[in-house]
């Protein structure tokens, strides 16, 4: 008998059940999605170095005023106002002549209730005239013919160097 009902259900399969099985679906693939946008790249910003304190000697004026500037230039979102920037410049006039201009600037404000300096350009006009040499010019071009112009015991670095800035303070220019 049991070759019998063998021979059956290899003839007549039974019909599967139609219990669920307890096994969750298969997930249902979603569609794709494009990769997000990275997150925006925070801009680092150079660490600045602050200009020198100024004393007021015409020798530093040139790089005072150019060093203030390339900060201001950098920094650009650290200055609310254009007086701010005057403000933070003279924050570098600590001593002698640099000191009494600074002073005599505020005396100024307390005088008439207005600061006399309004705008970047009005102070980089007003430290030129108080603060570079009245004669660049003339000075450089009399340095630059005088015979006793020599390397002396510099390097010949500082010759070159000292000899361009002489030549372009002179306004000089290669024909």
């Amino acid at each position: 008998m049991q070759l019998q009902q063998l021979t059956q259900l290899v003839t007549n399969p039974p019909l599967p059940s139609l219990a669920i099985p307890n096994t969750p679906p298969p997930p249902v693939p979603s569609p794709p999605v494009s990769p997000s946008p990275a997150p925006p790249m925070q801009r680092t910003h150079p660490k600045l170095s602050c200009p020198l304190d100024f004393n007021g000697e015409c020798h530093n004026g040139h790089a005072f005023l150019n060093s203030c500037s390339l900060y201001i230039r950098l920094a650009l979102e650290q200055f609310h106002d254009k007086q701010e920037r005057i403000l933070w410049a003279l924050t570098f006039f600590k001593r002698d002549r640099a000191a009494k201009w600074s002073k005599n600037i505020f005396r100024q404000e307390a005088d008439t209730g207005v600061f006399p300096i309004q705008t970047w350009g009005e102070f980089e006009q007003q430290f030129r005239l108080h603060f570079f040499s009245a004669n660049t010019e003339v000075d450089a071009i009399n340095s630059l013919e005088r015979t006793t112009y020599h390397q002396g015991n510099r390097t010949v670095d500082d010759y070159l160097d000292s000899f361009q800035a002489l030549v372009s303070n002179a306004g000089y220019t290669d024909p």
